[in-house]
C-alpha cells in the first residue's frame, strides 16, 4: 500500500502534466475562434480565460484581452499557477518526490520536457510562432505519456497516475465546451450560422478530434454531434464518458488492491451511469452551460473525495 504523500505526488504529478496540455488546448481553441473575429474580437479571448478559471488573476494584471497577453499569462506567467510553465514546474517537483515509484525512462521524460520548455517559454513566444509552441507542448506531454505506458508496473502507482490525469482531462473537455458558450453569450444571433459552425469545429480541431469525427459522423459539422462525440461517445479518449469509464475502472483497481471501497467509488460510477444513460437532445434542451458547469464542480468534489479516501493530505 502507497503511502498517502506517494500517491498524492504521482497524482497530481499527472494532473499537472495533463493540465499543461490542456491549457495549450485552450489557447489553441481561442487562437482557432479569434479567426471569425467581428468588432467583439477580446470576447474569445475573455471567454478562454473564463473557461481556464483564471480571469479574476489575469484580470488583476491586465485590463484589455488580446492574443499576446492572453497567451502569455496562460504559457509562462509566473504569477498564475495554472501557466503551462507553472504546471510543468509542479509536475517535476512531484516526479522528483515519487522518483523511487518511477521507472528511468518515466522520470528522464518529465525532467527532459521541463528542460526543453523552460528554454522555449523563456521569452513570451511571438503570436505568429504561438501554434508551433503549442504543438511542441502538446508533444512534449505526449512523451510523458508514451514513456509511462510504455514502461511501468499496472500497480497502484499505474491506478493514482491515470485517475489524476482522466479527473484533469474531464475538467479540461467541458471547460473547452464551455469556451463556446461564452463565445456566443453576447451574440446569440450566431447560432446556426456558418460562423458558429466554424466555432464549433474549432473546438473538434483544438482537441485533435476533428479527423476522428469524421470517422464516426459521416456527415459535416454539427453543434449537436460534436457535443455529443465529445460528451458522451465511449471511444472519444477526450470525451466525459471515456474519462470517467477510466476514473471508475483505476478506482475499482484500488479498492480490490486495498480491499476497501470509499464514497469516491460511488460517486464516480454515479456519474458514469449519469453520461451512461444521457443522450444530447435532453442534455441541450436542459442547458449545456448548466450540464458542464455541474460536471465540473462534481469532477472537482470527487477529487476532493479521493484525496480524503487515500490520505493525500
Amino acid at each position: 500500500m502507497l503511502l498517502g504523500r506517494t500517491a498524492n505526488g504521482l497524482y497530481w504529478m499527472f494532473r499537472y502534466i495533463e493540465r499543461a496540455e490542456n491549457m495549450a488546448r485552450l489557447i489553441d481553441a481561442g487562437l482557432r475562434m479569434a479567426l471569425t473575429k467581428t468588432s467583439d474580437a477580446p470576447e474569445e479571448w475573455s471567454s478562454v480565460l473564463m473557461s481556464a478559471g483564471v480571469k479574476i488573476g489575469y484580470d488583476n494584471k491586465y485590463n484589455e484581452y488580446n492574443a499576446s497577453l492572453v497567451s502569455d499569462f496562460l504559457l509562462r506567467d509566473p504569477g498564475n499557477p495554472s501557466s503551462v510553465m507553472s504546471c510543468v514546474e509542479t509536475a517535476r517537483s512531484n516526479a522528483r518526490m515519487v522518483r523511487t515509484a518511477l521507472t528511468r525512462e518515466a522520470w528522464e521524460s518529465v525532467n527532459e520536457t521541463w528542460m526543453i520548455l523552460k528554454s522555449t517559454l523563456a521569452q513570451a513566444v511571438p503570436e505568429t510562432d504561438l501554434p508551433r509552441v503549442l504543438d511542441q507542448i502538446k508533444r512534449e506531454t505526449a512523451i510523458i505519456r508514451g514513456a509511462f505506458h510504455g514502461t511501468m508496473l499496472r500497480n497502484e502507482i499505474f491506478n493514482f497516475a491515470r485517475i489524476g490525469t482522466f479527473i484533469e482531462r474531464a475538467d479540461n473537455t467541458a471547460r473547452i465546451l464551455d469556451v463556446k458558450y461564452y463565445v456566443l453569450l453576447p451574440s446569440i444571433s450566431y447560432v446556426g450560422t456558418t460562423l458558429d459552425n466554424f466555432q464549433w469545429e474549432s473546438i473538434l480541431r483544438s482537441v485533435s478530434a476533428h479527423r476522428s469525427y469524421r470517422w464516426v459522423y459521416d456527415v459535416e459539422y454539427n453543434p449537436v454531434n460534436i457535443a455529443d462525440y465529445l460528451i458522451l461517445n465511449s471511444r472519444m479518449p477526450r470525451s466525459l464518458n471515456f474519462c470517467y469509464s477510466n476514473i471508475v475502472d483505476n478506482l475499482k483497481y484500488l479498492a480490490s488492491d486495498y480491499g476497501k471501497r470509499h464514497e469516491c467509488h460511488d460517486m464516480s460510477e454515479s456519474i458514469m451511469i449519469r453520461l451512461e444513460n444521457n443522450d444530447i437532445r435532453t442534455i441541450f434542451d436542459n442547458g449545456l452551460h448548466e450540464f458542464l458547469s455541474d460536471l465540473i464542480y462534481q469532477t472537482n468534489s470527487l477529487s476532493s473525495k479521493i484525496a480524503a479516501a487515500y490520505n493525500f493530505d
